[in-house]
C-alpha cells in the first residue's frame, strides 16, 4: 500500500511558508484511508487556495495514487 501520508506531506510542505509546522495523520480501515492535515494558522489559506483549488488538487493527486491498490483516500484539513 502506498504511503499516502508522505505523499500529502511532501505536497503540502512545498505549498506553505512554514513547512516544519505541517502535521499529517492517517486513519486506515480495510480499503479506506483518511489523511488529516494540520498547518500553521497563517498557512491555512495557502493550503485551501482560492475557491478550494489547492486542496482539491492535493485530493486529486492522492486519489490518483490510490487507483492501482483500489483504496479510497479522503483528505481532510484540521483547524
Amino acid at each position: 500500500m502506498p504511503d499516502y501520508a508522505e505523499l500529502v506531506r511532501y505536497i503540502v510542505q512545498q505549498m506553505v511558508s512554514q513547512p516544519e509546522a505541517v502535521e499529517v495523520g492517517v486513519e486506515q480501515d480495510a480499503h479506506r484511508v483518511t489523511v488529516r492535515i494540520k498547518t500553521a494558522p497563517e498557512d491555512l489559506g495557502k493550503l485551501i487556495g482560492r475557491g478550494g483549488r489547492h486542496i482539491e488538487a492535493v485530493r486529486m493527486v492522492a486519489r490518483a495514487a490510490s487507483l492501482r491498490p483500489r483504496d479510497r483516500v479522503y483528505v481532510e484539513v484540521r483547524d
